[in-house]
């Protein structure tokens, strides 16, 4: 009987030791189950995190960017506005142009009566005063008679050969041009020597 309760004893005990093997694997087991699920989820988490650091970078250019062509709208608005004022009175300078050529024809008649040398005077004076205020608005008259021929304020309608005159020289103004600042507003019809 010694023996049989030996035996009892040893398979209790083995059962008890393989109940705790077990138990012990079946513990490893779900500590490999949660590391591996903490493990999948922290996977997650860096996913999410490099979506979410991808997405801020992107919104950040995004801003950028607008930002950028908010301020490339404000400058262009800005040189827009100061063109607008700087040239203002162009349109009003284009109108009348024709008037002060007309004056200047005027102008150059040659009388004899003393009526009309007053008439005439009084021309001269208020063809003055409109290029004073022509003047003041930053109008004035292209030089051209002696001066090197120039495409961007000269307008060449004839040419000539004339040995008094340098090579592509302007010999004779037919019609007056003018700048308003630093834009041409009616470039000078000229004779130009060869």
């Amino acid at each position: 009987m010694e023996k049989e309760q030996r035996t009892y004893d040893e398979t209790v005990q083995q059962q008890n030791e393989d109940a705790q093997s077990d138990q012990a694997q079946e513990e490893q087991m779900q500590s490999e189950e949660v590391q591996q699920e903490e493990k999948d989820e922290l996977a997650l988490a860096y996913e999410k995190i490099a979506q979410l650091e991808a997405k801020l970078a992107e919104t950040e250019n995004r801003f950028l960017r607008l930002h950028a062509d908010f301020d490339n709208y404000r400058r262009r608005v800005r040189l827009d506005m100061e063109a607008a004022e700087k040239y203002r009175a162009q349109s009003l300078v284009s109108d009348l142009l024709p008037i002060l050529d007309n004056f200047e024809r005027a102008l150059q008649v040659q009388v004899e009566d003393e009526k009309a040398k007053s008439l005439l005077q009084g021309m001269e004076m208020v063809y003055r005063s409109l290029i004073e205020a022509l003047k003041k608005e930053g109008v004035e008259a292209i030089e051209s008679v002696g001066k090197p021929f120039d495409p961007h304020v000269h307008q060449a309608v004839m040419q000539v050969d004339d040995q008094n005159y340098e090579p592509n020289t302007v010999v004779e103004e037919f019609q007056k041009g003018y700048k308003l600042k630093d834009r041409v507003i009616r470039p000078a019809m000229v004779k130009v020597n060869q």
